[in-house]
């Protein structure tokens, strides 16, 4: 089983355990509702979970995290034949473009544009996640009845998501910009948002740490099916800090009604002081943001907090925020992951750049986790070397430390002899 199999399998228990780590659901509840329940478990395929495994995973997680969740190494190797969280959205999107389809042409179709490939994926596969999402056969699911709901107590849920901000002036050329942001379900106070010139998932990593740092930890974290809440790094991020992720149904973004609302507010309370004021970049869009929400969106009543603001129905419920008890952790698990063999001259190669690592890694395949501070080396979740860029001049110059392999490679050749 490679590293990226047992993370994966540790994403899946995490999933399990989450309900009851963070009390959604009463316990009696739930193991009856997952009694007899066939999982599709990475790496191992179609199984069910007893309750007393459930348990030991739950209990586990408390004693060490996100680690005791990994399956022990072992020696054989699997090869997982699944579908990524990206390969889903993908392939969900396309099925909305032909619902009248039948699946197995649908599946011959995704073969012939390349989404998939057949000896990967099996059609079953197909048809199952299509199953899951209501889109087969002629009953497919419309928008669902939707009711209004709210949390009696702050940071248990946040509500996350991403809108198109405005235009703004940046060396001369208009540049759009998205505004990432958090709302708590029960004080509608905003944890923290920022503007960025992307959608990539660097901007929900900042916004994330941030709100972490300044309002506690959420229980909960509902964000849609967009690629930037689906990535990886969040899920690890969320396991490993005890928070559960939770998803939307595919094309139903109403479900997130709060996070909506709070986007309309802004586009019609603060957009026009923007108009009426441009701002000169991005840094000013975002300082003059911030004042907004502490001064104005914060402290002013909400027509649904019984006559209260925001700011103190979250500043009521103090007792109830759990801030991180070692902020630090922010500075991994937010790492993008990948898994690189070290070639025999000690390097690795990422993102088409060479790089090097302590010799001891020859021959291994290690676990890299970075970001644009820096690249680092990982063993059983703890941060051992960093890599640095390869200098073809300086190396040219450097004593060279030798492979392992070379004895052997020496002594083979002479055998040969």
């Amino acid at each position: 089983m490679t590293e990226k199999e047992r993370e994966q399998v540790a994403l899946f228990r995490y999933g399990l355990i989450a309900p009851l780590l963070n009390e959604q659901i009463d316990a009696k509840t739930y193991f009856e509702q997952l009694e007899g329940k066939v999982h599709s478990v990475p790496y191992y395929g179609k199984r069910t979970v007893a309750e007393k495994t459930i348990k030991e995973w739950l209990y586990h997680y408390r004693q060490r995290g996100f680690i005791a969740l990994k399956p022990k190494k072992r020696t054989d190797r699997g090869n997982s034949r699944r579908l990524t969280p990206e390969d889903q959205d993908q392939i969900l999107y396309i099925r909305k473009k032909f619902l009248h389809m039948p699946v197995s042409v649908f599946y011959e179709q995704l073969i012939k544009q390349g989404e998939i490939n057949k000896n990967n994926i099996s059609y079953s596969t197909i048809n199952r996640l299509l199953k899951k999402h209501n889109l087969v056969g002629k009953k497919i699911s419309a928008i669902p009845e939707r009711k209004r709901f709210a949390h009696e107590h702050v940071n248990h849920l946040w509500q996350a998501d991403l809108s198109h901000g405005p235009y703004i002036s940046i060396d001369g050329k208009k540049k759009k910009t998205f505004l990432i942001l958090y709302i708590d379900d029960c004080s509608r106070l905003v944890p923290f948002g920022q503007f960025f010139t992307s959608e990539k998932f660097d901007g929900v990593r900042v916004v994330t740490k941030e709100a972490l740092l300044r309002r506690g930890k959420p229980n909960l974290i509902y964000a849609d099916n967009g690629k930037i809440y689906r990535s990886e790094t969040l899920q690890y991020a969320c396991a490993q800090l005890g928070i559960t992720l939770i998803h939307t149904q595919p094309y139903d973004p109403r479900a997130k009604g709060k996070v909506e609302r709070i986007f309309k507010t802004i586009q019609t309370r603060f957009y026009p002081l923007l108009q009426a004021d441009p701002v000169d970049s991005l840094e000013e869009l975002n300082e003059r943001f911030w004042r907004w929400l502490e001064e104005k969106y914060h402290r002013r009543v909400h027509a649904s907090l019984e006559g209260k603001t925001p700011h103190e129905v979250y500043q009521s419920q103090l007792e109830n925020v759990h801030f991180l008890e070692d902020t630090l952790i922010l500075d991994t698990v937010f790492l993008k992951r990948e898994h690189r063999k070290v070639k025999a001259d000690s390097t690795i190669t990422l993102n088409g750049k060479l790089y090097e690592v302590p010799p001891r890694f020859i021959g291994q395949s290690i676990d890299v986790r970075f970001d644009e501070k820096g690249i680092f080396v990982f063993e059983d979740d703890q941060k051992v070397a960093e890599a640095v860029p390869v200098s073809m001049k300086d190396n040219a110059h450097a004593k060279r430390v030798r492979s392992p392999f070379t004895k052997r490679e020496e002594l083979e050749e002479d055998t040969h002899v």
